[in-house]
């Protein structure tokens, strides 16, 4: 039987603030255990929240950045569940009257609806070693937003490579819009699927099946396909679907049962005592839609009709802020930007990606760039200065001319060393009048470049060299 695949998405990302969601603790990864904790993280008997404003702001700026409508009066409840690294039994979440609702965001040739983002804190860290358990409170209580996909209307998430489109554009815009970092591996963002099939052509909805905190994209890929396999076998064999939660084992490939799937009235929600609704005005909503940044697409347009780039040396740089930033402050020096992303997409690229991380400033940068540009340094004798320098702090200028790769001889100087060539050479220039074998010029060309040791501008010896010869 052919099935319609519906996926939802839930999309956790820990928010970029100084300190938690209610209370003046660090916001600060890496510290040791229980270091950034106090009464109201631990939940002591007495100790009572007080709303971060910056957290209000950045969940505001995340929903203006994929085209929510903001809630002006948005309430906190009580998500009631116990968990040993939540000492208060409770989370403080939202869900009647979240600060997000409405949004959306295409995913290859469709809008994909977003049901909310809703403001909540983080839970703490369970740390398992041998027959030991351990809780580290340092996470609990950092600000965290959920988005909601909406699974329940057209269109959905039909595939995995779509659900991995949505992620992936989904994170850029959160790291450009300076909401967040988003860095998987810390467990800064992460996602739980809903994946549920129904006959092909049907309008009533499949039993849902949800996978929980999968972590990284390629895992969630492989998640994604395997249930969807899993569930396409039980009902060929005429099963039926459980709604339950499930974990997925990226080592084994396969996803094993948690426990049958709550509903929203299992965590009996209600409005929290000690936190007033939040009211949020037109002006606040306009002073923060006038700080946004441009966003990914907003700048590949930028990209592609003010500099003239095509859609893959686009879409190399936007794919990471920190590159994007870079290319843009080079730019603001020297405007050839076909040139220097040509140095971006190769040489720059190629070290991050080795290193994972930019260790060059944009001024060193600018002047290998403009001094190759300029037929002062030869592009691979640029390249390997680039490599001398990176991650030193040296002075690409100071470097080149102590290292004498400098294009410094005058043209009289170079045609002299020429002409020299030629004489001692006459053989191989009779050879190139008779055949015109563009390798004999290359040859005639390397000689002289080898007399000046790199000085001369090889493309103007080329064309001296040509005239001559004429």
């Amino acid at each position: 039987m052919q099935y319609d695949v519906i996926i939802g998405l839930e999309v956790h990302a820990e928010l970029k603030t100084e300190s938690k969601c209610f209370c003046s603790c660090k916001n600060e990864y890496g510290s040791s255990p229980n270091r950034n904790c106090c009464p109201v993280c631990m939940a002591l008997p007495g100790a009572l929240p007080v709303l971060n404003k910056k957290a209000v702001e950045q969940t505001i700026r995340a929903g203006l950045a994929l085209g929510f409508e903001i809630n002006q009066t948005a309430i906190f409840e009580r998500k009631n569940y116990f968990y040993p690294d939540l000492s208060k039994a409770y989370q403080i979440s939202q869900l009647e009257k979240p600060i997000c609702i409405n949004g959306h965001l295409k995913v290859f040739d469709k809008e994909i609806p977003i049901n909310r983002i809703h403001l909540e804190e983080d839970a703490g860290k369970l740390i398992h070693q041998d027959d030991l358990s351990m809780i580290d409170y340092n996470r609990c209580g950092v600000p965290l937003i959920e988005l909601v996909t909406d699974a329940l209307v057209e269109p959905h998430i039909e595939t995995a490579d779509e659900a991995i489109e949505f992620l992936t554009k989904l994170r850029q815009i959160y790291i450009y819009a300076g909401v967040a970092d988003c860095e998987m591996e810390k467990g800064q963002m992460r996602a739980d699927v809903n994946i549920s099939l129904r006959p092909k052509g049907s309008k009533e909805f499949g039993t849902k099946v949800e996978m929980k905190n999968i972590m990284g994209f390629k895992s969630i890929h492989r998640a994604i396909n395997y249930e969807i396999e899993r569930q396409k076998e039980i009902l060929d064999d005429g099963g039926v679907i459980v709604q339950e939660t499930r974990k997925w084992d990226n080592d084994k490939g396969e996803s094993y049962s948690l426990r049958t799937k709550e509903n929203a009235e299992d965590y009996r929600y209600f409005p929290d005592p000690d936190l007033l609704a939040v009211n949020i005005s037109n002006e606040e909503i306009q002073k923060i839609k006038e700080s946004m940044p441009l966003l990914p697409d907003q700048l590949k347009k930028v990209f592609l009709e003010e500099y003239g780039l095509n859609e893959y040396d686009s879409d190399v740089i936007l794919a990471n802020k920190e590159v994007s930033d870079l290319y843009r402050a080079c730019l603001e020096m020297y405007f050839q930007p076909k040139s220097v992303a040509n140095w971006f997409t190769t040489e720059i690229l190629a070290r991050i990606k080795a290193e994972d991380k930019i260790q060059i400033d944009k001024e060193n940068l600018v002047w290998i760039i403009k001094s190759v540009d300029e037929k002062k340094i030869r592009r691979n004798a640029a390249k390997d200065l680039l490599s001398y320098i990176w991650g030193t702090g040296l002075n690409a200028e100071a470097e080149a001319k102590k290292q004498g790769i400098m294009a410094d001889m005058s043209s009289d100087a170079v045609f002299e060393i020429l002409d020299k060539v030629l004489q001692e050479k006459a053989s191989v220039v009779d050879q190139f009048k008779q055949e015109q074998d563009p390798k004999i010029l290359n040859y005639l060309v390397g000689q002289v470049m080898k007399e000046t040791r790199g000085k001369a501008n090889a493309q103007e010896v080329m064309e001296k060299l040509k005239e001559r010869l004429s």
